[in-house]
């Protein structure tokens, strides 16, 4: 059960930094995101 929990947050941290990617810098300034913080951004919100 815990490997399909990691694999489904992996796949969610994936699709969340490819989302994140797709969004123009203005876009990301909108949010207070700066490009070099989505990794980080979406780790934490994939495994809470």
């Amino acid at each position: 059960m815990k490997l399909l929990r990691s694999f489904n947050n992996w796949r969610r941290y994936r699709n969340t930094v490819n989302e994140l990617n797709r969004l123009s810098t203005y876009e990301l300034n909108d949010l207070g995101i700066n490009r070099s913080e989505i990794r980080s951004i979406a780790w934490r919100a994939c495994n809470r």
